[in-house]
């Protein structure tokens, strides 16, 4: 494919055009963007227009902005104006509002009225992400005026999946699948064969929520009402793919003890990336220096039997590893909606239990380790328990703190990973030395 690029910014070559068309959009914009941006302009001022649109729709904002305001005026009117609806409000509201003005002038009349009413939704949230490109009809129309209908459309909607049937007011009254149409006698009226009870969401509804539903009812697309029911438009599954990979992102990097970048790793500045991760590096160093004081704390038993000092890393890596995994597994089900505050008991019992055998079999796997280094009885023993004690208290801490993190209207993801680490180091050491002083008498 690069090869071909190459020859076609060399020739400008119509036939080398012409092979761009039967290449997937996204993988020739992956090679496109690979170019400078003047090269990136020939090329899609060579390619055909309806192929040059649907490249750009699988580059950045910022890209898209960098192409469209080099290519010539009429150029980019066409390409801007050929985006999905939805793309076009992800593009304006990403971009500095000086260049979001300067790209609206190259919106036609109807497409600027519907991007300006799309662009009044809240950040994500079901109407944030809908489009108005979609089939709608009248519910006294004939299945083959329909059908008609929708292959002279098909270019310029999102979806063909549903066909969404509105009164004169524009409210939903009910869906036909494509399926059903094809099934169906030409003569037969829409409003015989449609769904009247519709699944739909509010346009104020959680982007999660929308995830939601769309995987629990199996939906290609799902449509957006108001709250009496008004049809706005349509969100389909690949919008939300991209809401799905935007929030695994984003609770990665929270996990890792960060706030989450806006923007892609490389469009992302230092200094951005800098300022996002200082704040809880800070917190937790301060927290960190927990585990200094209570080493400080304890020296006299240390240099009584410095054998005890041999094991404080194995300890302090056990209790924050059980941490972190129990940690992961209740973010993950409170993000779903499988766990909830009232369950905090149900929650605690069973990782109580989980976390009872775990100590148990890590235990025994202290025990073998203290006799391998040559200490003697009485400390094995002393390294055996605290691992029971201390993977039971980070199995119940870290199933707990989530919880209450959800209840305080704080996100579990970006606090309770490193937290927890922190705070185990900390209380693991206070638990390995009570244990010394209470078996070892000292």
């Amino acid at each position: 494919m690069k090869k071909l690029l190459k020859e076609l910014l060399a020739t400008k070559n119509n036939l080398d055009a012409e092979k761009v068309l039967r290449l997937p959009s996204y993988d020739v914009a992956q090679e496109v963007k690979r170019f400078s941006i003047e090269n990136q302009v020939i090329l899609l001022n060579t390619i055909p227009v309806l192929k040059s649109s649907k490249i750009l729709q699988y580059m950045s904002a910022e890209e898209k902005y960098n192409i469209l305001i080099h290519l010539s005026e009429n150029k980019a009117k066409k390409l801007l104006n050929l985006q999905p609806i939805d793309e076009l409000v992800d593009l304006l509201l990403a971009v500095h509002p000086e260049k979001q003005a300067k790209l609206m002038a190259y919106l036609d009349k109807i497409t600027k009225h519907n991007v300006k009413k799309l662009m009044a939704f809240k950040p994500e949230t079901a109407g944030s992400l809908v489009t108005s490109d979609f089939v709608a009809v009248r519910g006294n129309w004939s299945v083959k005026m329909t059908l008609k209908y929708i292959r002279e459309r098909s270019e310029n909607v999102e979806s063909i999946s549903y066909s969404y049937v509105l009164d004169s007011h524009g409210y939903l009254e009910g869906i036909v699948s494509i399926h059903e149409l094809l099934l169906a006698a030409d003569e037969e009226i829409l409003s015989t064969i449609m769904i009247q009870e519709v699944i739909s969401v509010h346009a104020e509804v959680d982007q999660q929520e929308v995830v939601k539903m769309l995987l629990n009812y199996n939906l290609a697309a799902i449509p957006v009402t108001t709250v009496n029911n008004k049809m706005i438009g349509i969100i389909t599954f690949d919008d939300v793919m991209n809401v799905v990979e935007a929030e695994a992102t984003e609770d990665i990097q929270k996990l890792g003890g960060s706030e989450p970048l806006n923007q892609s790793y490389f469009e992302a500045s230092i200094w951005s990336i800098f300022l996002k991760r200082l704040p809880w590096l800070l917190l937790l160093f301060v927290a960190e220096a927990y585990t200094g004081t209570v080493l400080k704390y304890f020296e006299d038993e240390i240099e009584t039997v410095v054998a005890l000092a041999f094991f404080v890393p194995l300890l302090v890596g056990t209790g924050g590893n059980t941490g972190t995994q129990v940690v992961a597994t209740i973010t993950r089900a409170i993000g779903i909606g499988e766990v909830k505050f009232k369950d905090i008991f149900r929650v605690m019992k069973k990782e109580f239990a989980i976390g009872m055998l775990l100590g148990l079999a890590l235990g025994v796997a202290g025990l073998t380790r203290a006799y391998m280094l040559g200490v003697g009885t009485e400390v094995a023993q002393v390294v055996a328990i605290t691992l029971l004690f201390i993977v039971i208290w980070a199995s119940l801490v870290a199933a707990v703190l989530p919880l209450i993190l959800r209840k305080l209207k704080l996100d579990p993801a970006v606090v309770s990973g490193p937290f927890i680490t922190t705070f185990v180091d900390g209380t693991g050491l206070v638990i390995y030395f009570m244990v010394a002083k209470t078996l070892l008498n000292l």
